[in-house]
């Protein structure tokens, strides 16, 4: 079988796009280019990789095998690739960075600045769903770092935090509970609560929240997006448990309010984590530090004034 890792991009690129189209404006190619690159994969293998319903396509069972041995074959040429390249002690290119939902609020500023610091080092961000698909991202060789809340457990990684994570309880701004100071947590009993789906670590600091003080929210639904989420607490069918880094617009806007409930906000941390078995690229090691060295202010910049704000306008509710 000769077939080549370009070849294997693309396939890869099809795989997760499930569109030809889509994959070729990614690759900056041609859906007519990337149609016969997979053409030819299917000549050399000798079966059909996707099954095709319109411009729609999805990996068949043998598609399905290909992806494993296409996916630990992109792993390994990028491991080599960057092995050479500490030799050769290059800040250049390709960085894969995996982030949950949450962090895409405020990675882009941040690798934008990296980039004017390192501009031969080409950034492409995944943005999973959840921490659970994250986590998969990162086993499978997908992402070379990763920036999530809690490190995950049952897999080898190196975490080191760099910035705090304040989580709160939001609501519709003509909310009652908005008016009250120093509210007990089971002031919220029996109100609708919108909140994150399971295996979300948004979900999972709110479960835990609540289970140390004791209390079961009245969930009324879960949602695997926060900006849907944030659109329903805005149109007051709940409220909500979300991370400030995702709400400071509607917050200054007046969209949405803050409640002051007693250890709020709940203080986590944002980490970056890499596999210990990988050996970081010099742009990998770069983003690192820079992450470590930048982080912190970064947020802070944005946390302390929109909580200040949020106190001001508790004190003049009361």
């Amino acid at each position: 079988m000769n077939v080549t890792f370009r070849q294997l991009r693309v396939f890869m690129e099809v795989a997760q796009q499930g569109s030809m189209a889509r994959a070729a404006a990614v690759l900056h190619l041609t859906p007519p280019a990337i149609s016969m690159q997979i053409k030819e994969i299917e000549t050399q293998v000798g079966l059909p990789l996707f099954d095709r319903e319109g411009r729609k396509v999805t990996l068949s069972t043998a598609g399905e095998y290909f992806l494993v041995h296409a996916r630990k074959l992109l792993v390994a040429l990028k491991e080599a690739e960057d092995s050479m390249a500490r030799f050769r002690k290059l800040e250049k290119g390709l960085l894969t960075i995996g982030i949950v939902s949450t962090a895409k609020y405020f990675v882009p500023r941040l690798l934008a600045r990296f980039h004017e610091e390192h501009p031969g080092v080409e950034v492409r961000l995944r943005v999973a769903g959840n921490r659970e698909q994250l986590v998969s991202l990162l086993q499978a060789g997908e992402a070379d770092l990763s920036i999530m809340g809690r490190p995950p457990k049952g897999l080898e990684t190196r975490a080191e935090v760099f910035a705090a994570h304040p989580l709160v309880i939001v609501g519709p701004p003509e909310h009652p509970l908005l008016a009250a100071t120093s509210l007990p947590v089971n002031a919220l009993r029996g109100y609708p609560f919108i909140v994150r789906e399971p295996g979300s670590g948004t979900r999972a600091s709110m479960e835990r929240f609540f289970g140390e003080h004791r209390f079961e929210p009245n969930i009324t639904m879960d949602m695997s997006s926060n900006e849907t989420i944030k659109q329903a607490v805005m149109a007051g069918m709940g409220l909500s448990f979300l991370s400030l880094h995702t709400i400071g617009l509607e917050v200054r806007t007046g969209l949405m309010g803050v409640l002051d409930v007693e250890d709020t906000p709940v203080m986590r941390t944002w980490n970056i984590v890499s596999l210990q078995a990988k050996l970081l690229s010099p742009a990998a090691e770069a983003f690192r530090y820079f992450i470590i060295e930048n982080g912190e202010t970064h947020l802070a910049a944005h946390d302390t004034p929109l909580l200040e704000a949020v106190r001001n306008r508790q004190r003049s509710a009361a």
